[in-house]
């Protein structure tokens, strides 16, 4: 079986520790090549990971079948509309683009062009959020909290939510398991726009979902609480896992042999999407699924800005 051929786009902070490590590491598919803008910046990080340098976005879709996007997202329309028109395959980071409108339009056109379109929604990978969700059948109650020691600021209140609140958002709203409605929620800014606190609240048939995210909270942590019927469970930095089901509290040990991006979900991430390309499957994630929290949060954003 001829092995798929991948390429990456931007070889900022998030691609150089979570992507190139996933992607170089397996010999189930080969890294053509990698493009970023500033070649001064990206041929040190190529050289890292034995990657050659592409000269521009459409040298790259010739060689690829598959391209990981995780350029700025003020990028990603155009980025994503150049290798979907050529072709490709195309897994981009979360949001799918700056815009409601603009994201909307590439899920159309990855259907015009029969191309598989994906949002790289982590989280949904991580091994215990998908334990978790197995477990939620006769669920009561939901918790997510995503909080930051400090980082109020510099950006606006729009780019915060779509930049980090909308993992939230997404990872609550699937653990749930259909469609939710919003119920209420606060969000508040300080006197620059800059947001500091957000929680919000939605019901999913029986089940009340919470999620909440504070950006001076003094912790990184990230938590869910699960209320069943017959069980609690809390699980912390998607690693820890506690619950009772009425035989006292069972920790469940963390395993030896599995790494921080397998436990975070970007192993499973990237091989779902190679995997989905491969054999021409409807992934996950893939971009109508993806329109589904970016919709409530530009709500959130339209509501916050009409007080």
């Amino acid at each position: 079986m001829t092995k798929l051929r991948v390429g990456v786009v931007g070889l900022g902070g998030i691609a150089q520790k979570a992507w190139l490590p996933v992607l170089g590491a397996s010999n189930d598919w080969t890294v053509q090549g990698a493009f970023s803008p500033t070649r001064a910046k990206a041929q040190p990080v190529c050289d890292a990971y034995r990657i050659p340098y592409v000269s521009s976005i459409a040298e790259l879709a010739a060689q690829c079948d598959a391209v990981f996007v995780h350029s700025a997202t003020s990028s990603h329309y155009a980025v994503v509309s150049e290798l979907l028109q050529a072709g490709v395959n195309v897994c981009v980071d979360k949001p799918l683009a700056e815009n409601l409108a603009d994201a909307e339009r590439l899920v159309e056109l990855a259907q015009q062009k029969k191309r598989t379109l994906m949002v790289g929604f982590n989280r949904r990978f991580s091994p215990l959020y998908r334990d978790l969700k197995t477990k939620l059948a006769n669920g009561a109650s939901l918790r997510m909290d995503k909080h930051r020691t400090d980082s109020v600021g510099p950006n606006d209140l729009r780019f915060t939510l779509l930049d980090d609140y909308l993992h939230v958002v997404d990872t609550a709203l699937w653990l749930g398991g259909s469609e939710a409605q919003l119920q209420s929620g606060t969000l508040l800014t300080n006197d620059h726009g800059h947001m500091l606190f957000a929680e919000h609240h939605f019901a999913s048939g029986n089940l009340q979902i919470t999620t909440s995210m504070h950006r001076r909270a003094g912790s990184q942590r990230e938590s869910v609480q699960a209320v069943t019927d017959g069980g609690l469970y809390d699980v912390t930095d998607m690693r820890e896992w506690r619950e009772e089901c009425g035989n006292g509290v069972v920790n469940r040990p963390i395993p030896g042999w599995q790494t921080t991006l397998e436990q975070r979900g970007f192993v499973g991430c990237a091989r779902h999407f190679l995997d989905c390309v491969a054999n021409q499957t409807v992934p996950e994630t893939a971009g109508e699924q993806a329109l589904i929290a970016q919709r409530v949060v530009e709500k959130l954003w339209r509501d916050a800005m009409s007080e």
